[in-house]
């Protein structure tokens, strides 16, 4: 790639880089939006990463089950609709956990004869469940919601309401930090979007809280109204998680990945061109495919050496990098006709 060409991936890696929006929306898309290969201590290791994932997975499927437990009493004894609708989105949360373990359990087999990839998909088809999920959670919080929007209903234990809310935002906003973290480590898009998911439960509880208190200056309806606005904000959600593992099962990236892949590449000595550069998310692990000209002839002895440098400078750039394959371009000037592979 000529000079030219390096300015055009500088200037696409910018505004790529400048996409994201800054101030209080950048706030707003910061905490629904987090990029799970925005981290630069991802794990390498497929096998850690996972055990890493399967942790996450056991925690947060406690700490919501508590949570989702404490708020059920709270219902039965207050008869709070937008508690109500809070508390099934949370119970929903909590059993996503258990699709996202057998995901990450399949994932750490080898490869097998059939299956030659190996079952890093088993997570992406993991995030279609939580997907779902949060589908369901929405739909049936809003027919309740309206329900009691037509036929009110008393709130008793107030008090006590307002806790139980303000207790499902501490204990899913726990979680959503964790799961969040631990997906950016990992790559992993599933868990990343599950972590999105607990914040919006979150801050829901938070919505039934501000119920309360309408409830308290007179207001009915304030109960049954914040219940139909937690349903519109799952649906919400709905949209951009599915986008997300939508994206994956595609073999979509970020168009930001492809641009640092594209320099770490030129970046190693001998290599002048990059002719064909793909990349897919097996799971958490990101496959990368490319095909380079070299300055010059290289024998085969020199062009491993390369391909060893492109391997380690894309493992430094690039998160949770799997497995990476080299080849060369042959051209009329560079007649290479050899191949050479490092699967890690």
């Amino acid at each position: 790639m000529n000079a030219s060409g390096h300015h055009e991936h500088d200037r696409a890696h910018e505004v790529h880089h400048h996409e994201h929006p800054t101030g209080v929306k950048g706030v707003i898309y910061g905490l629904f939006v987090p990029h799970s290969h925005d981290a630069s201590d991802s794990i390498d290791d497929a096998l850690v990463a996972s055990h890493h994932g399967i942790r996450a997975v056991k925690i947060s499927l406690v700490i919501l089950s508590i949570t989702a437990v404490i708020q059920v009493a709270i219902v039965a004894i207050s008869g709070s609709v937008a508690l109500l609708a809070d508390t099934i989105h949370n119970f929903a949360d909590a059993l996503t956990a258990i699709p996202l373990w057998i995901a990450f359990t399949l994932s750490r087999r080898p490869p097998t004869q059939r299956f030659t990839w190996g079952m890093g998909r088993v997570e992406d088809l993991a995030g279609l469940f939580i997907v779902a999920m949060i589908g369901l959670s929405a739909v049936l919080a809003g027919v309740e919601s309206v329900r009691r929007l037509l036929e009110p209903q008393a709130i008793a234990n107030t008090g006590w309401v307002f806790a139980a809310g303000i207790v499902g935002f501490a204990g899913n906003e726990l979680v959503a930090i964790y799961r969040i973290r631990t997906g950016r480590r990992i790559g992993s898009a599933a868990l990343v979007a599950d972590g999105i998911h607990a914040r919006t439960d979150g801050l829901t509880s938070l919505a039934v809280v501000i119920g309360v208190i309408g409830v308290w200056f007179g207001l009915a309806w304030a109960d049954p109204a914040i219940g139909i606005v937690i349903s519109v904000a799952i649906f919400v959600l709905l949209i951009t998680t599915a986008k997300d593992i939508g994206q994956r099962l595609l073999d979509g990236v970020d168009p930001t990945l492809t641009a640092s892949a594209t320099q770490a590449i030129l970046s190693a000595p001998e290599v002048a061109d990059v002719t064909k550069l793909r990349l897919r998310w097996n799971g958490h692990r990101l496959d990368i495919q490319t095909s380079v000209v070299t300055t010059a002839h290289l024998t085969v002895a020199t062009f491993h050496e390369v391909q060893a440098i492109v391997d380690a400078r894309l493992r430094d750039e690039l998160p949770s990098v799997g497995d990476v394959t080299v080849t060369p371009t042959s051209t009329a000037q560079n007649c290479t006709l050899f191949a050479i592979e490092d699967g890690h």
